[in-house]
């Protein structure tokens, strides 16, 4: 798959700076897919995969095509989302277990909280995954973050996408659903917008789907319509990508059924690059010819579609390539709303809207990443403009490429652009350290757990 040359379209976008300047502020959706690649929707590139509803909504907003997860794993990008900062800032650094001591703390000031804060009602339904201790007292949980209303799983959907019995609802247990993972949720948010939720204030509402994260299911009417592959691990996961493209036709269906598409501004995008190699393992999403897949911070790991929607400020049927990342999101739905940023700590996302408006997003800190997840690789990048490095966590070994030229990163230019390599180098250990001191220490103990456990393997 190629990258889609920029179509800059000025949008008859007004940015709103507090509550006052703004005769309505706009409703707010989050839609995050779990594990889906940058290449497998069809309005990407997908030759296989049938996506009608996604690739229609791709053309009545804007298709980011350099738009980035903030983590290579999921619990670390959906931090970022909710807080405008780098995983590691926030001490979301890597996927939380359960019973672990990782979690999204409530000094971090979520977003439906700041949303809270100027009006909003405020709604999420789907995977969490940003605590250990789920529906417990030890940790937050959705509503200690500003959700009015919750339906959740801490992780995965248990036992898989079929009729899941592992959600809470509301702090109580849900024990029988009645569909799979999608359309389950989204009925759920259906039902808050039309029966539960204060229809006097503005809403956020975040659907966090299961698909297309292992282990999967699709209903039978899902995988009928890839009777003709063989391989049938692939025929499941193109269903379940299916499965959760007509959960989203059917939530925004809803948003016209009820008259609120016009002042609603939905966001879809995923949390991190596809699982598994994409040909034998569990795991047949693609990246789209990008390197690397989920846990890795090459392109392939962390680059994901991205689409946004808001009809009357951003034009119908355009394409961005301006890069865009999670953190942004927290900084544009702020600047929306009329919430006010934080200004006692650093926020690392800046208005993504402005990659359409002004062809570039201005951010306190550069694209950043730092996966913990792989041992004994490349873990650490970041991006200035086309240049992207790439460190091992010792620093020790770096990769520079320029993306604008190879997307793929095929060939290293270290050698070439050795001026380019020594300023980045010391720029990306500069930022690293700056992160890791503001962060929690609970990476030092999830490291020396993991090393002790090694230890004791190598001598048994």
């Amino acid at each position: 798959m190629k990258l889609s040359t920029f179509a800059f379209a000025c949008c008859s976008l007004f940015l709103i700076g507090s509550p006052l300047h703004a005769a309505k502020a706009p409703n707010i959706i989050l839609f995050l897919a779990d594990d889906l690649g940058w290449g497998d929707l069809a309005c990407f590139g997908n030759k296989l995969c049938k996506t009608p509803n996604l690739d229609a909504f791709a053309k009545q907003g804007a298709k980011f095509t350099q738009c980035y997860s903030a983590g290579a794993v999921c619990s670390p990008s959906r931090s970022a989302l909710l807080t405008g900062r780098t995983p590691y800032r926030n001490g979301v650094f890597t996927w939380i277990p359960e019973n672990r001591e990782i979690h999204l703390r409530k000094s971090e000031l979520a977003l439906p909280l700041l949303l809270k804060q100027v009006g909003y009602t405020t709604c999420h339904v789907g995977k969490w995954h940003l605590n250990g201790h789920f529906n417990k007292p030890t940790q937050p949980q959705p509503n200690d973050h500003g959700y009015d209303h919750w339906l959740a799983t801490q992780n995965n959907a248990g036992p898989s996408h079929a009729f899941p019995v592992n959600f809470v609802r509301n702090g109580q247990p849900v024990t029988m659903t009645d569909d799979h993972s999608s359309p389950f949720i989204v009925k759920e948010a259906i039902d808050w917008l039309g029966n539960k939720r204060d229809k006097d204030k503005p809403f956020f509402l975040a659907v966090w789907s299961h698909e297309p994260h292992y282990p999967i299911a699709a209903a039978d009417r899902y995988k009928k319509m890839y009777e003709g592959i063989e391989d049938k691990v692939q025929l499941e996961y193109l269903a379940d990508v299916t499965q959760m493209d007509d959960a989203f036709g059917k939530l925004m269906k809803s948003l016209d059924d009820m008259k609120l598409a016009e002042n609603t501004l939905v966001f879809f995008t995923s949390d991190n690059g596809p699982e598994g190699d994409g040909i034998k393992s569990p795991g047949r999403g693609t990246t789209g010819g990008l390197r690397g897949r989920k846990r890795a911070v090459y392109e392939g790991g962390i680059r994901v579609p991205g689409i946004v929607r808001w009809p009357g400020h951003v034009n119908a049927n355009i394409t961005c390539d301006v890069p865009v990342i999670g953190s942004d999101f927290f900084a544009m739905a702020c600047n929306v709303s009329g919430a006010k940023l934080p200004q006692d700590r650093t926020i690392d996302g800046g208005n993504f809207l402005d990659a359409i408006t002004k062809s570039e997003v201005k951010r306190a800190k550069s694209l950043y990443w730092h996966c913990d997840i792989a041992p004994g690789v490349m873990k650490i990048a970041m991006r200035q403009g086309d240049w992207k490095i790439i460190a091992n966590e010792e620093m020790s070994k770096f990769e520079l490429y320029n993306l604008k030229e190879d997307p793929s990163e095929k060939e290293m230019v270290n050698e070439t652009q050795q001026a380019k390599l020594l300023e980045m180098t010391m720029e990306i250990k500069k930022l690293t350290k700056e992160i890791e001191a503001e962060g929690p220490d609970w990476w030092k103990n999830y490291k020396q757990g993991a090393e002790k456990k090694a230890n004791n393997k190598k001598g048994s």
